[in-house]
């Protein structure tokens, strides 16, 4: 994934690359063409605030970063393909986003309506749900309130269906990162209703996957923002002045905190609902966690069977009726909580005494007959809203004219640039404020007329620059479908899981209409395989500034080396697990690093001029260690990299063991100029390759190679190389191990049960027992079991 370019990397960040680079180099070594490409998700509020903090330029403090960044990337000995590199903030970039935007437009995924935002009054702007902080602004301290403004959106909901059907497809995605796609679209089947409103003309529609407590709604509840509710306080006016006071307070509140987070409360509206089965009267509440844009802003309030109901109505005194039971009989004792499973309806009317599901269908056909409902798939995620009061992202390419309304920027006027002198005080829009900018002439009419003011949110950049990859100095269309289809879909991504339900659900969306538009082909998920890496710890914690327990690349290559950076973060543990920093850890890879070229330099010379084709000469047991061990690491290599794992780990704790009995072998004047030694000093380059370049490429380089050693291809390990001669067999009795016995590696069972019937241990384990059954695992494990 595309780093953001916020200044300095540290080793956390280096965790990832190192991974992502040592399965790249593996995949070429192995054979295959790899891409690896890297660039910049420059766009986003921080450069902004650096403006406004700094009174630097956010293009000159994002351009400076990128510099230090790369520079850091570039010292990490990563692969990549910098001939591919972009910035999302250059201009021949952005340009391909806003073409995008104006596709969608045309086919009606892009529109513009009025939706609830975070509003600073002082300052006049809109407000990143981060940069609210305890209800205030982040940066005046003034109270935040939710106002309503007219907002772009990209209608990614009418991708529901084909974005939760795409997850079956994801074998290699991580099943906590698909269950958190799917919770996130959140599907449900239900019925929508409604009840009318007593003494009004009016009506209050309902969603719910649980018609089947319909006979236990006890209340409804409303949000504040609910048009019903302006209808009731004018015919209510005496409830007026609370309830605007109540729906004030609720202005200065996030979604977050209102749906989650705040005590669930309301306000009494003083008029009734009618339930259209029972035809009882119900009170209507105004709450605090029933948001006006989510669903019909109205729900159904059933205590006896929602929890959330349960707690709001003990609190309200409001009635709690039982209509699910586990069986059929009306139930006695009052309900300690709620009862929310599928039973037998009680207290239901003609539905009595059929199962929850039953009447759920039942119901449903009911209310259909008479008018008043009908079956209804409902989805939790909105549309995504991508408008930003902002200035540093990509211009929203829309014109407004007095004569021609809402008018699309020509194709051949893209890109609309940012305009580079332009004050950012951190109030208002610092676009809206700038003629030069917003003053320009209708396409159509040729009259005067304004620009979009608003900005795109930073996920579209990430949301198709994948493909932007392959064809990054395309100057004519976002990229050639012909060149770039082939590569498609991404083989392996790398990245954070805090990414599961944002950027992942973004990037597929807009892959499955370029794939619809034909602008590519091939299947429509952009990710076949997904690998959430783990986090770097200091002293337990994350690694960040501002707890101060930052280990800085270039400190850290300046004291210990670039490789041995590599080789701690790929050794220390998997890498989807989070990881402790240790300087002993560290200090351990660079000894390692000693070890390998005290063991490789002297011989350097005569092992570049034997061959690697075959196997050496055996001359001893020393001898066939070694060359198993070189084959142990290749094939823990192999096994990592094919299986998709990635657990360079253990391929690093191989690399270890091979290094001891190289270090001990070059040690034995017996083993002087032995065929082993050289091919093993030979070998072992090409087996560092992927995860230590630098060291493999100069022991290359002393080998008298010509060319670099990650030219080179990684060898299969030879089954020969691997044989062993004799195995310990486990011996074990009631499941207790009682001997180790060393014998052939294809000894049979009753072969291995004779041995181990000759050893004392085993022996006076089974003696005056009955023998009841042998658990032989061949090659590891005989278990005995007796009494």
């Amino acid at each position: 994934m595309l780093p953001y370019p916020s200044g300095d990397l540290h080793v956390g960040h280096a965790k990832n690359y190192t991974l992502g680079d040592a399965v790249a180099r593996m995949m070429r070594m192995r054979g295959y063409n790899v891409v690896h490409p890297m660039g910049w998700d420059a766009f986003g509020l921080p450069a902004e605030n650096a403006a406004i903090q700094r009174g630097i330029a956010p293009e000159t403090w994002t351009r400076s970063n990128i510099a230090n960044m790369e520079r850091q990337i570039r010292l990490m000995g990563t692969g990549y393909d910098w001939s591919r590199e972009f910035a999302t903030c250059d201009p021949e970039y952005y340009r391909w986003n806003q073409w995008f935007f104006l596709r969608m437009y045309e086919r009606g995924l892009a529109y513009k309506r009025e939706a609830p935002v975070n509003w600073c009054p002082v300052d006049q702007t809109v407000l990143a749900n981060e940069q609210v902080e305890d209800g205030v602004c982040w940066r005046c301290g003034s109270v935040v309130e939710r106002r309503k403004l007219s907002q772009w959106f990209l209608k990614i909901t009418d991708y529901a269906d084909r974005l939760l059907a795409g997850i079956e497809q994801l074998d290699g995605w991580p099943a906590r990162i698909k269950t958190m796609q799917r919770n996130w679209i959140g599907k449900s089947a239900g019925v929508t209703f409604s009840f009318d409103v007593e003494h009004l003309d009016a009506k209050v529609d309902v969603y719910t996957t649980r018609v089947d407590t319909i006979y236990g709604v006890t209340f409804i509840a409303l949000a504040a923002e609910h048009p019903a509710v302006e209808r009731i306080l004018t015919a209510l006016p005496e409830r007026r002045a609370r309830i605007e006071g109540f729906a004030a307070e609720l202005r200065t509140k996030s979604e977050l905190e209102r749906t989650q987070l705040m005590e669930k409360t309301g306000i009494f509206s003083g008029a009734y609902a009618v339930n259209p089965l029972s035809r009882e009267k119900v009170p209507i509440w105004v709450t605090n966690y029933v948001l006006a844009d989510y669903g019909t802003g109205a729900v159904m309030g059933v205590p006896a069977h929602d929890d959330r109901d349960f707690d709001f109505a003990r609190k309200h005194g409001l009635p709690i009726a039982q209509v699910i039971a586990a069986h059929a009989d009306v139930p006695d004792a009052p309900l300690t909580a709620a009862f929310v499973d599928d039973g037998r309806l009680v207290a239901s009317g003609e539905f009595s005494g059929m199962t929850s599901e039953h009447a759920r269908t039942a119901i449903g056909e009911k209310l259909a007959r008479m008018g008043r409902g009908a079956p209804t798939i409902n989805f939790r995620f909105r549309d995504w809203l991508i408008s930003r009061q902002r200035y540093w992202g990509t211009p929203i390419p829309m014109i407004y004219c007095p004569t021609d309304g809402e008018v699309m920027v020509p194709d051949a006027a893209l890109p609309v640039v940012l305009p580079p002198e332009v004050e950012i005080t951190g109030q208002g829009s610092p676009l809206a404020r700038d003629p030069n900018f917003m003053n320009t002439t209708c396409p159509k009419c040729g009259g005067p007329a304004q620009r979009d003011p608003d900005t795109m949110d930073t996920f579209v950049d990430s949301s198709w620059y994948y493909v932007r990859y392959l064809d990054s100095h395309n100057a004519r269309a976002p990229f050639d479908g012909a060149k770039v289809s082939p590569w498609m879909p991404v083989d392996q991504y790398i990245g954070g899981a805090e990414h599961a339900v944002m950027h992942l659900l973004y990037a597929r969306f807009f892959y499955k209409f370029m794939i619809d538009q034909g602008y590519l082909s091939g299947p429509d998920e952009p990710f076949t395989r997904l690998f959430n890496q783990g986090t770097l710890l200091r002293n337990g914690e994350k690694m960040s500034k501002s707890r101060g327990n930052v280990v800085g690349i270039d400190e850290t290559v300046d004291t210990h080396g670039v490789d041995a950076m590599r080789l701690f973060l790929l050794k220390a543990a998997p890498p989807e697990d989070s990881l402790e920093w240790t300087d002993e850890g560290i200090v351990g890879r660079v000894r390692f690093i000693a070890r390998v070229w005290r063991a490789c330099e002297p011989l350097a010379a005569a092992a570049g001029r034997i061959s690697t084709a075959a196997l050496p000469e055996i001359r001893g047991e020393i001898a066939r260690e070694l060359v198993r061990a070189v084959h142990t690491a290749l094939k823990s290599g192999t096994d990592e990299t094919v299986s998709k794992r990635f657990h360079y780990n253990t391929t690093t704790a191989r690399l270890d063991e091979l290094v001891n009995l190289l270090t001990a072998a070059t040690r034995d004047p017996a083993m002087a100029g032995d065929p082993a030694v050289l091919y093993t000093v030979a070998m072992l380059p090409i087996v560092l390759a992927p995860f230590a370049p630098h060291l493999a490429d100069e022991l290359w380089s002393r080998m008298g190679k010509p060319n670099s050693v990650h030219l080179e291809p990684w060898p299969d390990a030879d089954p020969a190389a691997l044989a062993v001669s004799t195995i310990t067999l486990v011996v074990q009795v009631n499941g207790k191990v009682r001997a180790k016995i060393e014998t052939a590696p294809d000894i049979d069972e009753e072969a291995a049960f004779a041995l181990a019937s000759a050893e004392p241990p085993v022996t006076a384990q089974l003696a005056g027992k009955t023998l009841r059954k042998r658990i032989f695992v061949p090659g590891k494990l005989l278990n005995i079991v007796a009494n």
